[in-house]
């Protein structure tokens, strides 16, 4: 499957590192709040707040924590008025760059944002700019069974991606795949389908890693010169780390031998 670019991967190794060391807890906290605030504080009536729970308890977020959000989204006490903003730019080398945000000041993150682009080389833009180049859609991760039988008690479904694809079909999804970077399986959904196929995978005993709404770009730009490659990722690193960036997606791709000359 086409779409998903160097970013893409880069960050998803990057968020297994960010989680060790809990650098994520605001963000996780962020968009539990924001999931119990719009879809109120069920885990069985909410589904993106229950993925955002299972993200957040993968990333190693406390429980009590947790918890909290949960009480400031759904009004059962005082928090934070956190409200989602998107930005659109491009980043060095006509990269196209799309950031989703949740902020209790849109002044403080616009500022921010425009000001790691002029630092790396791009450029802030108006709404629209890039936003359709960004196919919203769901995805949903189902890691590779390893082996027959029951694994911490738990009964392991056996399948191929042949077996999962039969499965999936009564769902509609829009692509199953193998992901070869992380190792797993992968069912694109359109964002109104995604909890349908999703509880329907569950249904049939299959164990959901991830599911979750994200951006697919449906081109890319490949950068061939390091400086520029670098300027790049600098870019989407900063937007990356910041407390009130949630998601960045890119169109950025380079070849290996480009990204291993980087030196961040």
């Amino acid at each position: 499957m086409s779409g998903h670019s160097k970013w893409a991967n880069i960050k998803h190794k990057k968020a297994k590192a960010d989680a060790a060391r809990g650098v994520n807890f605001a963000k996780f906290s962020r968009e539990i709040i924001i999931a119990a605030k719009i879809g109120g504080a069920d885990l069985n009536g909410n589904f993106r707040l229950r993925t955002a729970v299972e993200k957040a308890k993968a990333g190693g977020l406390p429980n009590d924590t947790i918890k909290r959000a949960i009480d400031k989204g759904a009004g059962n006490s005082q928090g934070d008025n956190f409200e989602e903003i998107t930005y659109e730019g491009y980043g060095a080398g006509g990269v196209a760059v799309f950031i989703e945000a949740a902020t209790d000041n849109r002044n403080r993150t616009a500022g921010d944002i425009r000001s790691y682009f002029t630092k790396f080389g791009g450029n802030l833009g108006e709404t629209g700019c890039v936003g359709w180049i960004f196919e919203p859609c769901g995805l949903i991760s189902i890691d590779k069974p390893q082996e027959a039988g029951k694994r911490d008690k738990v009964e392991v479904k056996m399948f191929d991606l042949d077996k999962l694809l039969e499965d999936s079909m009564e769902f509609d999804p829009q692509d199953v795949y193998e992901d070869e970077d992380e190792g797993d399986y992968k069912i694109k959904t359109t964002p109104d389908t995604l909890e349908t196929v999703a509880k329907g995978l569950e249904g049939l005993g299959y164990t959901i890693k991830s599911a979750e709404l994200t951006r697919i770009p449906s081109n890319s730009n490949e950068i061939t010169d390091v400086s520029i490659a670098k300027k790049v990722m600098l870019l989407l690193e900063k937007l990356d780390e910041h407390d009130d960036v949630q998601n960045v997606y890119s169109n950025f791709e380079a070849s290996d031998e480009i990204m291993n000359s980087i030196d961040m």
